[in-house]
């Protein structure tokens, strides 16, 4: 696994190593040891989640309020998604900041996102499977949000937000100038 540094210190991007021949391609998509070792300590991931979304879908930008923080390893199993992640740590040097990487069926690539920041992703083809691995259960009662529009994030989710596919809960997530963090850095 070719592990991948962005400009957000613990945010990686991973290329997992695709045997191809004329019957289609093998991959691991986990291994617990390797993926521990490239990115330099234990993740324990408790459950995985899968959604499908038809173009223009925008999930986001999500969260889990302490104590039920999350870390995700996020991969696109059929079809294409820019997924996004914002760093959401008080007194972070990244604040505000995001990494944006496109994911797809056939790049294979995957995108680890740890615990303190705001996680979303846009539909980019006509319909997307999207798997998450996550490091804690979900509290609905710890559920978060920052708005997937706000301006100030600077996104370019390529496709027209204006006429983006929200869930009604994503649309009264809040601007991030209006948001006051329950992350520490």
């Amino acid at each position: 696994m070719e592990v991948i540094k962005t400009d957000i210190d613990g945010v990686l991007i991973l290329r997992p190593r695709v045997f191809s021949d004329a019957r289609g391609y093998f991959f691991e998509s986990y291994n617990r040891k390797a993926f521990d070792e490239a990115i330099g300590h234990h993740v324990d991931f408790v459950q995985d989640n899968q959604s499908a979304s038809t173009r223009g879908v925008m999930r986001g930008l999500h969260f889990q309020r302490p104590p039920f923080t999350q870390a995700k390893l996020v991969r696109c199993m059929r079809g294409r998604v820019l997924d996004v992640a914002v760093d959401i740590r008080k007194g972070s040097p990244s604040y505000g900041r995001h990494i944006a990487v496109e994911l797809s069926d056939e790049n294979q690539l995957q995108f680890f996102i740890p615990r303190g920041f705001a996680h979303g992703f846009a539909v980019l083809s006509d319909e997307a499977v999207f798997q998450y691995k996550c490091d804690n259960y979900y509290a609905p009662e710890a559920d978060g949000g920052i708005s997937i529009v706000d301006p100030s994030l600077g996104i370019d989710w390529h496709i027209d937000t204006a006429e983006a596919i929200l869930s009604e809960k994503d649309t009264r997530h809040p601007m991030l100038r209006d948001f006051d963090s329950p992350f520490e850095f």
